[in-house]
């Protein structure tokens, strides 16, 4: 039964290492302080474009809006009720820009919490034609293409760095192709690969008992960003390691996203590697400063909910040790 068990549990880690998705059944921590999603009301979610032409310039969109008359932006917009990420992109494109476009991939996301989340795509032009200034609308009032050096009126400076990062995913891409999955959820949450790396690279991960073995499920909460829900599991499960340990989200293996049913599928799943690591200085809950712990094991459990399983299988240790040091994943970013 115990090897099935391992068999189940390394499978499902597999999968969404090669990013797949899974359904989200339950949520373990902070579903009774969140809310599900209801676009409009208590989400937001801004999906924004990165397209080059092949002399490397960049789509850009000049701005039909009171506060941005003129200014010039890459091709972004809020997510509509009953849209998926993909759509979304695909309609700002074609409103603003002129073009039909094809995502490639996701190359950042950015939060604010669960209220307020901004998918940035990598994408490629499939038909249409650029927008000029005869055909200006409320959307936008033409698109042009960017060589990024001659001046332009910019709306914000925080473009730079995601066609920058378009950029260098072209050249080199430098974590998988990502792409919603689409599975609905209800809530903001996270889905937790978190790991914990000892002596001779073996590998922990921390998982929930009931009512079968799974990963954990923390949903966001409005007070913070989206990845501190990895913290509250960490503070659920051991709080007494919790002081002398860092809780990092390294990145998205996968996300997933319906969106058709407005109230019921606006939510998202972030699944995600989080490592979890000892502080260099060790202090108690009053701050004074303690003995390091071993960082041989993992830290013990002290929640019976928990338990850390040890990676046995070599081809999935590898894998995980790879992504842990490397972190070739899609980075999610706390605006906070």
């Amino acid at each position: 039964m115990e090897g099935q068990v391992e068999h189940q549990v390394e499978h499902q880690v597999e999968r969404l290492l090669s990013g797949q998705g899974s359904e989200v059944t339950s949520c373990d921590v902070g579903l009774e302080q969140s809310k599900p999603v209801t676009l409009r009301k208590n989400g937001t979610y801004i999906v924004c474009g990165v397209i080059f032409n092949d002399k490397d310039e960049v789509l850009m969109v000049q701005e039909a809006k009171q506060d941005c008359y003129k200014q010039w932006y890459l091709p972004a917009g809020r997510v509509e009720v009953g849209e998926s990420l993909e759509e979304a992109l695909r309609r700002e494109v074609k409103e603003e820009a002129g073009f039909d476009c094809e995502p490639i991939s996701l190359l950042l996301i950015q939060e604010q919490g669960p209220q307020w989340i901004r998918f940035i795509f990598l994408a490629k032009i499939t038909g249409g034609s650029l927008k000029g200034l005869a055909a200006a609308d409320q959307e936008s009032l033409q698109a042009s293409w960017w060589d990024r050096r001659s001046a332009l009126q910019l709306r914000g400076r925080d473009i730079l760095r995601l066609i920058d990062n378009g950029l260098k995913y072209r050249q080199d891409p430098w974590h998988p192709t990502t792409l919603p999955q689409d599975l609905s959820c209800r809530h903001v949450v996270q889905r937790l690969v978190l790991v914990f790396v000892g002596a001779e690279d073996q590998i922990w991960i921390l998982l929930v008992k009931a009512p079968e073995l799974h990963l954990p499920t923390a949903a966001a909460l409005k007070t913070h960003a989206v990845t501190w829900a990895a913290n509250m599991v960490v503070q659920e499960a051991m709080p007494s390691a919790y002081y002398n340990h860092d809780v990092n989200t390294l990145g998205v293996f996968s996300l997933q996203h319906n969106g058709r049913q407005h109230g019921r599928t606006d939510g998202v799943c972030f699944n995600t590697l989080v490592a979890l690591v000892p502080d260099h200085v060790q202090r108690d809950e009053d701050g004074r400063k303690l003995a390091p712990p071993s960082a041989d094991r993992p830290p013990p459990v002290e929640n019976q909910r928990y338990m850390w399983f040890q990676v046995q299988k070599q081809t999935l240790r590898e894998k995980l040790l790879e992504k842990t040091k490397n972190t070739s994943l899609l980075p999610i970013h706390s605006l906070y």
